[in-house]
């Protein structure tokens, strides 16, 4: 297939290209280029790539792809907080138009990265893809409307697929230093303390970005009639832990490190485990990696290419880059390049 790869240069699309071109799709990339030059270890080789923003794409720019893979998003509940209004702009409007211009321009499957926060503060009991959904955050809310937007475009030429990520982790060489196991990881790495600032206590669910990337090599060759307007959990049960399990996974890879929860934060309310069985039965997909294997697998890394402080708080961290970017003119207030 020649796939179109938006948020190419971003963490997970820095992971997906290689696991889709093995797979013996052709891949093109589209992407605005804020976080390119953010790489911990060796160079990236990318595919090509359009540096479009992605408020800007035609339906032109869309024709002769058979499927569009969309990751680009502004990418954290803490920045959705932060700008609001830029978020739904990007992760809704942005995102659902660019379903619209995909079926216009002829395309034939869209793949979503949705989220599994869709569910919210769902308490103990496993939630699946016909739980209620309860999104708590600016960038959940905006996963649950493009969602119900593309799905209405489904028909027998187009096929719109949503995959609600678990948590993100494991390296990826444009790194992501502000999702959970990676962040706390790099304070046990950098500081030798495994710094938990809520009480512990919420569930996460957790997946490795690799298996992310073949969930989404799943979905594009799966029979239309089994994904279309489908949604898809996807992760595994067994990376259903607590932000203190994960604390612990850490210090178990990491000589000499040790736990302090400050509980500063307060009771996180973004607390929800995940039943992902139906990407079993309908896909035969089910993720791989544990959180002990990414935990060790980051340890690596990070020693291996040498993660300084400075990196870990200033280019692996999205609201610190953006910000950074603003304040030196290369993005406007938008976030759109000057």
């Amino acid at each position: 297939m020649k796939v179109l790869l938006t948020g190419s240069q971003g963490y997970l699309g820095t992971v997906m290209t290689p696991i889709l071109r093995a797979a013996g799709h052709e891949v093109t990339g589209l992407d605005s280029g804020l976080f390119a030059d953010r790489v911990l270890g060796p160079a990236v080789v990318d595919p090509p790539t359009l540096t479009t923003d992605l408020r800007d794409v035609t339906a032109a720019e869309l024709e002769g792809f058979d499927a569009v893979i969309h990751l680009a998003a502004l990418s954290n509940d803490p920045l959705g907080s932060l700008a609001p209004e830029i978020t739904y702009d990007i992760n809704h409007a942005a995102s659902s138009r660019l379903a619209r211009l995909s079926k216009e321009a002829g395309v034939s499957r869209f793949l979503y990265a949705s989220t599994c926060s869709v569910y919210g503060a769902a308490g103990d009991g496993l939630v699946d893809e016909d739980a209620p959904l309860n999104p708590i955050t600016p960038y959940a809310i905006s996963k649950v409307r493009v969602e119900d937007d593309a799905a209405a475009l489904a028909d027998a030429d187009f096929t719109p697929v949503f995959l609600r990520n678990a948590t993100a982790f494991g390296f990826s060489p444009r790194l992501r230093a502000d999702i959970v196991l990676n962040n706390l990881m790099g304070y046990a790495v950098l500081t030798g303390e495994v710094l938990v600032l809520s009480d512990g206590t919420p569930w996460r669910p957790l997946v490795h970005a690799q298996d992310i990337a073949h969930a989404f090599a799943t979905c594009l060759t799966a029979p239309k009639e089994t994904v279309s307007a489908r949604a898809y959990n996807v992760g595994t049960e067994r990376n259903n832990v607590t932000v203190a399990e994960i604390a612990q996974a850490v210090v178990d890879v990491v000589p000499g490190a040790a736990v302090r929860i400050t509980g500063e934060a307060g009771n996180d309310p973004r607390s929800y485990r995940v039943d992902f069985s139906r990407a079993r039965k309908e896909l035969g997909f089910e993720a791989q990696w544990t959180v002990a294997d990414g935990a060790a697998e980051l340890h690596k890394a990070y020693t291996e290419f040498g993660l300084t402080e400075r990196a870990f708080h200033d280019d692996f961290t999205r609201l610190a880059v953006l910000k950074e970017l603003q304040a030196g003119g290369a993005i406007d207030a938008s976030m759109r390049r000057r």
